[in-house]
């Protein structure tokens, strides 16, 4: 049969994020020839753009450092977070594969770092924890060499996970102020040294790239959409894509990875599925064509309805939708919908306000509404560029104004409503407790919080003006639905039974984590555990 080929792998992957190139190092490490193909121009995918954590319980790193986790505890979380959403054996496998991914990866050449001041998004809950998270440490992205000219990353600088809530109140707060300071010096020290130091998830794909395209001689074909899963009997064989404007076809002898994004991008998808067409700040590549395809080979699918939902600025003409997490927590600042009311807690999970705004009003407006203290006191990334923000006033997503009654009239807001929510949540800023939400009541909303404001790090009045307002809407982080698969990654028909040869991870397959968002980096985190143990599966035969 392989003569029915131009070219023949072990393994062949589709995606160059973090599932596929876990999968890649994966059968770099079994001794598999692999070849890897990206539908892009760019190589990296949402990974590459992203924070770069990966949600790991239980990790090496945390033993290492004494810091007290289990299997038990790990999968107690999964339990009350996830629920039924996602199968019992699916979670195991999840935790059960996470110190594989870890020490297959330091093998190989990467080096990892602990977030260890980023709790669980619900830490309260059984078998909660603080400092699950990990990523790789920043690196000297000219050990890529010309790579670096196709990442899917427009700017990177050498941040950690744990520099980015201080550095919000890098003017603040004397933490904030050190980490700013620190940050200022690892780059001044790269430039010196004459490295471009890199990190977070324009690190974490470098590191990836690294080990397996120029270490695991593991070639990377950029511009090679996939076109169709080739069968034999009931097995998938291979693929063929376009490359140079030419069909080619590709056998893979021991399996085909999809792991090419979700649909994030699909307008006429977003509205079948979610009803919305979304403001997604994941890969633009992201269209859904090979859970399309997995799904005419006879895949099942499952949690189309579904995103890595959270609230984004919204898009000015020209700019994309600015995802929003720590902003969300600091003081001096509530979210609001079209009428001027609170209607949730605006430091949660952002995949539970994303929930919430979806409840609430899936087509009406929401608002940011902060005072000047908020503008003076915390970096806001959303706001850096003048050019972006006189964009966003001409188009109506921002408006300032002396007074709160003025700025409800800018925005479309009833003023004696806008100023009653104001003074409601005021009353709970000064006592320390929000009565309506529990803003601050998690050690997850406080993470982001300011200690300097008292009773409550995450409640400051609005009483300052001027005060400023912008434009929410309901934004992603990627979806969630694909193809359905076993703890192996192994790709599920309708029926239970598996398609052989086809396997799936990260946001082409349907996630581990159900509805919800468990800890930071619970995309990436799964993504690479079932990527690696698709290679895993694959090299046994």
């Amino acid at each position: 049969m392989t003569d029915a080929f131009d070219h023949t792998y072990d393994v062949v992957v589709v995606g160059s994020g973090g599932a596929g190139f876990a999968t890649a190092l994966g059968a770099v490490d079994a001794g598999l020839s692999v070849l890897l193909v990206e539908g892009g121009a760019k190589w990296g995918g949402s990974t590459a753009m992203s924070g770069g954590g990966m949600w790991l319980p239980d990790n090496p790193l945390m033993r290492r450092a004494n810091v007290r986790d289990s299997r038990d505890e790990a999968l107690a979380y999964l339990e009350a977070t996830v629920g039924d959403a996602s199968t019992r054996e699916r979670k195991e496998a999840f935790v059960d594969g996470v110190a594989d991914f870890v020490t297959t990866a330091e093998k190989h050449g990467m080096v990892f770092a602990r977030a260890t001041d980023y709790p669980d998004y619900y830490p309260e809950l059984p078998g909660g924890k603080i400092g699950r998270g990990i990523e790789v440490k920043p690196l000297n992205a000219k050990v890529i060499g010309d790579w670096w000219k196709t990442v899917n990353v427009p700017a990177a600088m050498p941040v950690k996970t744990d520099d980015v809530w201080l550095l919000g109140r890098a003017w603040s707060t004397p933490s904030g102020f050190r980490r700013g300071a620190q940050l200022v010096f690892r780059v001044a020290g790269g430039l010196v040294r004459g490295q471009r130091l890199v990190g977070i998830g324009a690190g974490l794909a470098t590191s990836f790239l690294r080990a397996v395209v120029l270490e695991g001689k593991v070639p990377l074909w950029l511009n090679a959409p996939l076109e169709e899963l080739l069968t034999e009997d009931g097995r998938v064989v291979g693929v063929r894509v376009t490359r140079d404007g030419k069909p080619v076809t590709v056998g893979a002898t021991r399996g085909v990875m999809l792991a090419g994004g979700g649909f994030d991008h699909n307008t006429d998808w977003r509205r079948k599925h979610h009803g919305i067409e979304g403001a997604p700040s994941g890969n633009p590549g992201n269209r859904g064509r090979p859970i399309e395809i997995a799904q005419q080979a006879g895949a099942a699918v499952d949690l189309m309805d579904d995103a890595w939902w959270g609230a984004s600025v919204a898009a000015a003409p020209g700019h994309e939708p600015a995802f929003i997490v720590g902003e969300r927590s600091l003081p001096y600042s509530i979210i609001v919908d079209a009428r001027g009311d609170r209607f949730a807690n605006e430091s949660e999970s952002y995949v539970d306000l994303g929930h919430h705004m979806l409840e609430h009003d899936k087509d009406g407006a929401y608002w940011m509404i902060a005072d000047a203290r908020h503008a003076r006191r915390y970096l806001r990334t959303f706001a850096l560029d003048p050019r972006k923000n006189k964009a966003m006033r001409e188009a109506g997503i921002l408006a300032k104004a002396p007074t709160l009654a003025a700025l409800a009239g800018r925005i479309g807001v009833e003023p004696g409503r806008l100023r009653a929510t104001v003074e409601r949540f005021n009353g709970f800023a000064r006592s320390g407790v929000d009565g309506d939400f529990g803003r601050g009541n998690s050690a997850y909303d406080r993470y982001y919080g300011d200690p300097t404001v008292h009773p409550n790090p995450c409640l400051g009045p609005l009483e300052k003006g001027p005060f400023t307002a912008f434009k929410v809407v309901i934004g992603d982080l990627g979806t969630k639905g694909g193809v359905l698969t076993d703890p192996d990654g192994r790709a599920l028909r309708e029926d239970g039974t598996v398609i052989d040869g086809l396997y799936a991870a990260g946001n082409n397959s349907a996630s581990v984590m159900g509805r919800t968002y468990p800890g930071p980096g619970s995309t990436i985190g799964p993504a690479v555990v079932f990527g690696l143990r698709a290679a895993r599966h694959m090299a046994r035969g």
